[in-house]
């Protein structure tokens, strides 16, 4: 009975190591729908990782914020609403006020319009609550023309919405 216990726990511990948080795979387009790649969302203990898998950008920096609705309708993803902020904070990291929950870091698109980045945003999850990704049936990831200043409310300077995707419940 205790070698069956014993090899209970070490199969119970395995498998937490081995568990992966809660993830979504979200399918980015441009303004005509065109497929620019994907970002895979995973939950991990403080926050999601993102990562970007993604082609067809113009090189350089470019500024990724999550928006507040799950609609992503061309040519311009007005539809996504503003930056995800469910606690009504000021734009930007570098903010002193706090920064929304939806603000990340930039990327950097290599010569020829490709990235593969792993960017973590620590202020949302996949769980339940107000900071969720899923709350209110989903939100969208933005990517934007140009990278964010980290600090102009409401959005950074971060140029035109050029892509777009939905995260759904």
């Amino acid at each position: 009975m205790k070698n069956i216990l014993l090899a209970l726990a070490v199969l119970f511990t395995s498998a937490s190591v081995f568990a992966k948080g809660p993830e979504k795979l979200v399918a980015i387009k441009d303004a005509k729908g065109s497929d620019l790649g994907t970002i895979k969302i995973r939950a991990i203990k403080q926050g999601v990782e993102l990562k970007l898998d993604l082609k067809d950008f113009s090189p350089g920096e470019h500024a990724m914020h999550f928006h507040q609705k799950h609609l992503c309708e061309g040519p311009d993803f007005k539809s996504a609403g503003g930056h995800f902020n469910p606690t009504a904070k000021k734009h930007g990291l570098e903010n002193p006020e706090g920064s929304h929950a939806g603000d990340m870091l930039n990327f950097t698109v290599n010569e020829k319009g490709q990235v593969r980045a792993t960017i973590v945003n620590k202020s949302v999850t996949l769980g339940e609550g107000d900071n969720s990704l899923l709350a209110g049936g989903g939100t969208s990831v933005v990517i934007h023309a140009s990278a964010d200043d980290m600090k102009t409310d409401p959005s950074g300077n971060s140029g035109d919405r050029v892509a777009c995707g939905v995260i759904a419940k």
